[in-house]
């Protein structure tokens, strides 16, 4: 009778260290994905934050608000990542903010 039960205990021992093994390792993985997820969601907002500056250091130095990003990049030295972003600059009028939005290109 005392082989059986360290028979059962080491079968037990065996299926139940693969299975630790696994949730460990799909655990790890869950972390990782929401870790990514949530360093794009802060790059995506960091460029738009600073998209919005350069349009008010713009209106502060010339007043009037750049009239499209190309002029951005081109006096106020900006860079976006065109590959990763996409950049929606809507301008209404010279002496109004820009409508600002930053949009995450999917892979």
């Amino acid at each position: 009778m005392r082989r059986r039960r360290n028979g059962w205990a080491s079968l037990l021992g065996g299926l139940l260290l693969p299975v630790i093994a696994v949730v460990i390792v799909l655990a790890f993985a869950a972390a990782l994905n929401s870790l990514d997820n949530g360093r794009s969601a802060e790059d995506r907002r960091q460029l738009e934050e600073t998209l919005r500056r350069g349009c008010v250091a713009c209106y502060a130095a010339e007043g009037v608000y750049p009239p499209d990003l190309e002029y951005l990049k081109e006096h106020y030295g900006l860079q976006v990542d065109e590959n990763q972003y996409t950049v929606r600059y809507d301008v209404f009028a010279e002496n109004l903010m820009p409508d600002i939005t930053v949009l995450e290109n999917m892979p």
